[in-house]
């Protein structure tokens, strides 16, 4: 075992980009930008009222797509 030397290096950061000028987010990222619940969002997605990307095991939601599901009218309940 090596001893420690004040030379740990640290892991790259990750790059900070406001969710939207993202092209993609995440489920809790999408649930946040449309001010639902995560559990609501995953309504819409089951019900296909939004699409999704699938990036490895990651679910992603295009932000093009919630601007436009955001844009319209929704009278139905979210979550029956």
């Amino acid at each position: 075992m090596q001893p420690f030397s004040g030379t740990h290096k640290k892991p790259p950061a990750r790059a900070t980009i406001p969710a939207e000028e993202k092209l993609l987010v995440s489920r809790g990222e999408a649930a946040q930008l449309l001010s639902i619940s995560q559990r609501g969002l995953d309504y819409l997605i089951a019900n296909r009222k939004l699409p999704t990307r699938r990036i490895g095991g990651r679910v992603l939601v295009p932000v093009a797509d919630l601007r436009r599901y955001a844009g319209g009218d929704h009278p139905e309940n979210i979550v029956a």
